[in-house]
């Protein structure tokens, strides 16, 4: 029996430290270490200079997506959560899905709708706002041409309160 115990409480611990890659470092963590501690990336992108990003969103019900970049050398150099204002900030209106999701990463599939009488595609992402509110960040994007029309973000509420993160 301990042994059980013993064995749940170190696969909580694993599954929690790949979350958010917990004990990855900059300049000395690979990317084959990346990926056996946080997963499969959602998506992969090549940048010109060499390196690459790898995007980890952790929702549906989680508030955050990390976006891991590998640098030429196959070292990790950077982690951090893009969702938060300072990213919400760089979309602007006529920037294509593509460099939306660059900027975001992948939103939740089943968040995503289409409205045809308004010509518009809707993509939601879930974050925790500066008040660790459960927040949501819209993007709405011409349906014709895939380019970002606005954006808006909104406090979740349940009942009468707010939901906390």
């Amino acid at each position: 029996m301990k042994f059980l115990v013993s064995l749940l409480v170190v696969l909580l611990l694993s599954a929690c430290a790949s979350y958010d890659g917990r004990g990855l470092k900059p300049g000395a963590s690979t990317e084959a270490q990346v990926i056996e501690l946080m997963g499969q990336p959602a998506m992969r992108w090549q940048e010109n200079d060499g390196s690459a990003v790898l995007a980890y969103p952790r929702g549906p019900s989680g508030t955050e997506t990390f976006m891991v970049t590998i640098g030429r050398d196959g070292l990790m150099t950077a982690k951090e959560n893009v969702l938060d204002l300072q990213h919400f900030a760089r979309i602007q209106p006529g920037m294509s899905e593509q460099e939306v999701l660059r900027v975001l990463g992948p939103s939740q599939p089943g968040w995503t709708a289409n409205y045809p009488a308004r010509n518009e595609t809707v993509w939601e992402w879930r974050y925790c706002n500066d008040f660790s509110q459960a927040s949501r960040f819209d993007v709405i994007f011409d349906s014709a041409s895939g380019q970002v029309k606005t954006t808006q973000s909104y406090v979740e509420s349940v009942g009468r309160g707010h939901p906390h993160c």
